[in-house]
């Protein structure tokens, strides 16, 4: 009889964490090199894992979690989990008060890519579903996982594979990576620690940081907000923002462009370069370089002043305007700013 009731009471705890909104743990397991997850709204960490199987570990949140559906199966040749919200009007909590996002969600519970769907919005408060799904993935060495999540924080840890990750609207974190990694969100900072192998980052709103990253081809795209980071290792680096300043120090890369409509431009070198092209609607640009930096220079501010560091074979000089060769001249400097100084000097 007590051993009866300890299982009852049991039971009903469960129910009653279940049914409270608190998480309760599930796991599924993905098969094959190429995997992708779909989830609506809640946060995502994602870990280096072990075995042969991506483990996504579930846990249900909110008032109406168990009204979630999980369905796990193949779509257009790879395995897919995803989350279906039974309703368009979805409340998560971690959004906070204020704060909603809107996509189209397919039937099959996937989104993003175009082919329709019908509207969803999530929200922070409000009438609604109220519910969502946090997970923790679990991804062995050498596969591919694309993350697709509308509304939540995603946090990426020492994982080495291909990964992409799509996040309408979210804070996004990646440290201590190996492989390739493509950053995608509507709005939020994307951070970036520790990356051996290709990056791309691109936010709609929102500053990024990049360190200590080394791969063939680094870019960055924001439509607004500020771009910082050091210890840059690549063949090719770019950087666009529409609105923000751009400030990157300790940079190896024989091919460097960099584009802001409105901010300044600070860039430190380590090496010589091949080509250099900085671009700012407006905003000062500051180039640290070694002294052994030979190159083609062409600069030009709309307004403010030039000031080079280096001895120059001049062949063109004005107030706004500075065209000659450095060093050797086998580099190419090209750099443009609307209004601001610009200044070209010694490491």
């Amino acid at each position: 009889m007590e051993r009866t009731m300890k299982t009852t009471l049991v039971a009903l705890a469960l129910t009653a964490t279940v049914a409270g909104g608190v998480d309760a743990q599930e796991a599924h397991r993905l098969r094959g090199a190429d995997v992708a997850i779909y989830n609506l709204a809640g946060r995502a960490e994602v870990r280096r894992g072990t075995g042969s199987e991506v483990v996504v570990r579930l846990a249900r949140g909110g008032a109406d979690a168990q009204r979630l559906d999980v369905v796990v199966g193949e779509i257009r040749g790879r395995e897919t989990l995803r989350v279906i919200y039974p309703d368009d009007e979805v409340i998560y909590e971690g959004m906070g008060r204020g704060s909603n996002t809107n996509l189209r969600v397919r039937d099959d519970g996937t989104f993003g890519g175009g082919g329709g769907g019908e509207r969803v919005r999530i929200r922070g408060s409000g009438r609604g579903l109220e519910a969502w799904a946090d997970l923790v993935v679990e991804v062995p060495a050498g596969r591919s996982l694309s993350l697709n999540v509308a509304a939540g924080d995603v946090e990426l840890d020492g994982v080495d594979g291909r990964i992409s990750v799509d996040t309408g609207s979210g804070q996004v974190t990646a440290t201590d990576m190996r492989g390739a990694l493509s950053i995608d969100t509507g709005s939020g900072g994307i951070r970036v620690t520790g990356m051996d192998g290709d990056l791309l980052v691109d936010t709609g709103s929102g500053s990024v940081v990049v360190r200590d990253v080394a791969g063939r081809d680094v870019t960055v795209d924001t439509g607004s907000g500020r771009v910082t980071g050091s210890g840059i290792r690549a063949d090719a680096l770019r950087v666009d923002t529409g609105s923000g300043s751009i400030e990157l120090d300790d940079v190896t890369s024989a091919d460097v462009v960099l584009d802001t409509g409105s901010g300044s431009v600070d860039i430190g070198l380590t090496r010589d370069i091949d080509r250099l092209d900085i671009d700012t609607g407006s905003g000062s640009v500051t180039v640290r370089a070694p002294a052994s930096l030979g190159a083609d220079v062409e600069v030009d501010t709309g307004s403010g002043g030039i000031d080079v560091d280096f001895a120059v074979q001049v062949r063109t000089v004005r107030r706004d305007h500075l065209e000659g060769r450095i060093g050797d001249g086998q580099g190419r400097i090209r750099i443009d700013t609307g209004s601001g100084s610009i200044r070209l000097v010694r490491n």
